[in-house]
């Protein structure tokens, strides 16, 4: 027997928050996509490390809200005989990657500021300056508009750190355009290069260590277990619970499954539904699969809660 409990509200409000979502990644793809070209143009033109550094990140930043988009797309479709949670979890799956692709960004760019550095060349900061201003102006406004939906989307978290990263890239860059243009140190724009692709780095390996725990079905932050199984151990007519497991999907969500052996004399039917309840109340899991037992089930002994 099993209580499952899954609110139609619940899912019109991620619809309505996918949509809102997919209109603020329309928007900054727009506006990032434009500025690319522009970027790599200058960077090439005016011999700037620092600059090629702000334009690879520029690219993923492309990258990464046109691949957001496509997951929030796809996440969107029904569930169907083959995927029954349906395909939310491809969100997840696409800030995983984009955590990837910025880690061989920022070692790429590790990479060529060391050797510039030992080695640096002529850079023409008046040129490098006027590009980054642009591409400032367009990664705060980007910032902007994906400002709104970074806590509720692992996705949309993910590209709004690539946006993020970007902008304090172009500030560098800036920084880095007035200091060669007044002293005439070239080396300042490896280092700006090396500075950014540092700072990076541990932003991104946050967003892959959160992908990476959903993606292993690990309970969701924000909830402890322990708790979950004590509040469910107190309520009446419940004589113990093991084989639980909580995980989520897609990062906002999380559900549950648990074997509950119901105490002599308890009405199972009474103790699932207040068990559910509890759940829901507590600890807002609204997913939950609960198997009343009147006895321990023979591999009960054998499992790890």
């Amino acid at each position: 027997m099993g209580a499952g409990h899954d609110h139609g509200e619940a899912g019109h409000a991620h619809n309505h928050g996918a949509g809102a979502n997919a209109r603020s990644l329309s928007i900054a793809l727009g506006l990032t996509a434009s500025f690319l070209v522009a970027e790599l143009v200058g960077a090439w033109l005016f011999n700037s490390l620092a600059l090629l550094s702000d334009a690879a990140h520029m690219f993923t930043d492309a990258a990464a809200l046109a691949i957001a988009l496509a997951a929030i797309r796809i996440g969107q479709r029904p569930a169907d005989k083959r995927r029954t949670y349906g395909y939310r979890r491809f969100e997840i799956l696409a800030a995983a990657f984009n955590a990837v692709l910025l880690f061989l960004v920022a070692g790429f760019v590790l990479y060529e500021g060391i050797q510039r550095f030992f080695a640096p060349s002529e850079v023409q900061s008046l040129g490098m300056l006027l590009v980054a201003s642009a591409g400032l102006l367009v990664n705060l406004v980007a910032m902007r508009v994906l400002a709104g939906g970074k806590d509720d989307s692992l996705n949309v978290k993910g590209a709004y750190l690539e946006v993020w990263a970007d902008m304090l890239g172009s500030v560098g860059v800036i920084g880095a355009a007035l200091l060669i243009w007044g002293t005439g140190w070239n080396w300042v724009d490896p280092v700006v290069a090396i500075a950014i692709g540092l700072w990076v780095l541990p932003r991104t390996w946050i967003l892959l260590r959160d992908t990476t725990h959903i993606l292993l079905q690990g309970v969701p932050r924000g909830i402890d277990l322990d708790a979950v199984r004590a509040a469910m151990r107190a309520q009446p007519g419940v004589a113990d619970v093991h084989d639980l497991h909580i995980w989520s999907v897609a990062g906002d969500d999380a559900s549950l499954t648990a074997h509950v052996v119901v105490s002599d004399g308890g009405d199972v039917d009474v103790v699932r539904v207040a068990l559910a309840a509890t759940l829901e109340a507590r600890f807002e899991i609204h997913h939950a699969t609960i198997q009343p037992e009147t006895a321990p089930c023979a591999d009960a002994a054998s499992l790890h809660d």
